[in-house]
């Protein structure tokens, strides 16, 4: 809850705040990690390259802000796009006390951890602000409260009205939504590569996923574009390195397109992509990698039946070896292709079932790899989203089934976690939306918690921004590209019109 500060309280607040900014503005960051991240990143390409730093969006104003430990209820504005409703207003250095006629009063909780997930404090009310002046009895204008040199001014922003706000049904029969949407499959139409790709397999997964889940035929023209690139870039023997994102991400496309169109050329190229994903199972030890040993003692398995039935960065066992992440892409591939017709070995994809079985605590969040390091603790929701996925359409019946929404559950209990998750916060987004799209009620509990995230990432030229986050996976070369695909798949999972969003057979 925001309200307004006393001016005398204020005026004691700025001077002191004002000081430590400056005579501490290294000190002042507050750290997920240790040596600055993530404020000290950068993107190497793309609109955010001249941004000095990785800052949270402020939605379609176009500023961007760090969250300090000397100012815990204010943003301090770090860089202000050209043609953006701030440019010329808002500067470099100003902190933003307030938004919407309300001053921030509660303090951020910037960090990674059951107790620091989720946007309380400025973050939070700046986005429902931003929000609000948006509505339809709104008039489109945000009044600022900024403090420059010492000194408290309003600011007023024309944002305008053209995306609305968010209907209380979100994300379901939501026209913002709608409008939000058209401008991303745009935006993905005009970032595909001419290969057909988008850059990378977290990306290479959600753009087509998206596009085909619009239902569109110029959509689906561009998804089929990408399903040639991975009948194209896939094949029964592979060694290139972290070869194993590629291929989940090949066989989940391909099988969606085909389920879809029932194009029979793409069957062939299943079965390609199934026979390696095959091999690339870890099922014995004696696919151990001997340089795991050197490089990863505590890590690769120690006896048989350890981490069997799972999939790592590569074939059979490197480095980390199996994770869950991987192995419930891998649980689900099976699942579509064999949905395609593909001859699936039972035995092997109920190993992949048990390895993450194992992974889970007995409140079926799913850990790192297929043993639960705590029975009822629970975190970034990636793993579980994709468990989710996986064992809702699991061939192996209505147990599987119901524990695939079980796990989707969980989700709707930690909301909070959803876009700030393990390794790739991007990917773990798109897949913790799919595990919840099991149950509308939970979808719709998920949403609820994180429009915030969707107010603010969203950008001035319809695109969606990477927002700052534990890990980092995806943003240096890209920022955006990544964040606009999986938006795009998560606004669409409502329409169920694909299989790991809950289309039926």
């Amino acid at each position: 809850m925001v309200h307004i500060v006393p001016r005398n309280f204020l005026a004691v607040l700025l001077i002191s705040i004002l000081w430590a900014v400056a005579v501490a503005p290294l000190a002042a960051q507050v750290h997920y990690q240790p040596g600055g991240s993530p404020w000290n990143q950068r993107a190497h390409d793309g609109p955010d390259s001249e941004v000095p730093g990785w800052y949270y969006n402020l939605g379609i104003t176009g500023i961007r802000v760090e969250l300090t430990e000397d100012a815990p209820e204010w943003l301090l504005v770090k860089y202000v796009f050209e043609d953006s409703p701030a440019h010329k207003k808002v500067k470099v250095g100003d902190l933003i006390a307030g938004a919407g006629g309300k001053f921030f009063s509660t303090p951020h909780q910037n960090g990674y951890g059951m107790d620091k997930f989720g946007p309380d404090g400025p973050i939070a009310d700046f986005a429902e602000a931003l929000e609000a002046c948006q509505r339809k009895k709104a008039n489109g204008k945000l009044d600022l409260n900024i403090v420059r040199d010492g000194k408290q001014k309003k600011v007023p922003l024309s944002i305008g009205k053209k995306y609305g706000a968010f209907a209380k049904t979100f994300p379901f029969e939501c026209a913002k939504t709608d409008a939000i949407q058209e401008d991303l499959y745009k935006y993905l139409l005009e970032h595909q590569r001419k290969d057909g790709s988008w850059g990378s397999p977290p990306h290479d997964t959600f753009a087509p996923l998206a596009l085909m889940a619009s239902g569109t035929k110029k959509h689906m023209a561009a998804a089929k574009k990408s399903v040639q690139f991975h009948a194209k870039n896939t094949s029964r023997e592979d060694d290139s390195w972290l070869v194993n994102w590629k291929y989940m991400a090949a066989a989940i496309v391909m099988s969606e397109y085909y389920l879809i169109t029932e194009e029979k050329w793409v069957l062939k190229e299943l079965e390609e992509v199934y026979d390696f994903l095959y091999s690339s199972q870890y099922t014995d030890t004696a696919q151990i990698n001997p340089k795991a040993k050197e490089t990863h003692p505590h890590s690769f398995p120690k006896e048989p039946g350890d981490a069997e039935g799972g999939w790592g960065h590569n074939p059979g066992f490197e480095g980390y070896g199996p994770i869950a992440m991987l192995t419930a892409q891998g649980a689900l591939a099976f699942a579509l292709m064999q949905e395609c017709g593909i001859e699936v070995d039972p035995k092997r994809h109920k190993a992949a079932y048990d390895f993450l079985r194992r992974g889970s605590g007995r409140n079926l969040y799913v850990w790192y790899a297929d043993e639960a390091a705590g029975q009822d603790d629970w975190a970034d929701m990636g793993r579980t989203g994709a468990s989710a996925v996986a064992f809702r359409l699991s061939p192996f019946g209505k147990k599987s089934v119901k524990r695939g929404l079980e796990h989707g559950a969980l989700i709707g209990e930690h909301p909070e976690s959803f876009p700030d998750t393990h390794a790739s916060p991007i990917m773990g987004m798109g897949y913790g939306a799919a595990g919840a799209a099991g149950d509308p009620k939970v979808l719709k509990k998920l949403m609820d918690a994180n429009r915030w995230w969707f107010t603010l990432a969203q950008c001035t030229d319809g695109s969606f921004y990477y927002q700052p986050n534990r890990d980092n996976t995806g943003y240096g070369a890209d920022s955006r590209i990544g964040a606009s695909a999986v938006t795009a798949f998560i606004l669409s999972t409502p329409k169920k019109n694909l299989r790991v969003t809950g289309r039926s057979e």
